[in-house]
């Protein structure tokens, strides 16, 4: 990338187009992904190729890896190595996280 993007506001990142069980894509470079979604899909996902980090950009729930489940709140980071199972459980309805990939696939 040759430029830096502009912020995006919490506001305007719940303006992004999203389906339920999927994120929006805020910011892609290379092997970067930055994603955000206003209502993750609440309990297990499908494990995914590479490692991701969530933060937590408004309400609570609880997340869940590794079969330890853990209380989030707005500003908490979360990690899900590649392949391993994760979710988020019993979160508030005004919950929302920023989704970010990173790195090579690991299979």
């Amino acid at each position: 990338m040759d430029r830096t993007p502009d912020p995006i506001a919490l506001a305007a990142a719940r303006q992004l187009p999203w389906r339920p069980g999927r994120s929006a894509e805020a910011f892609v470079d290379g092997d970067l992904e930055i994603r955000f979604t206003p209502r993750p899909t609440d309990g297990p996902q499908t494990p995914h190729t590479r490692d991701e980090v969530y933060v937590v950009a408004a309400g609570s729930g609880f997340y869940r890896v590794d079969g330890k489940r853990t209380a989030v709140s707005a500003g908490d980071m979360c990690f899900a190595a590649a392949q391993a199972p994760h979710g988020f459980e019993d979160f508030t309805d005004d919950f929302a996280i920023w989704v970010i990939f990173y790195g090579p696939v690991k299979v």
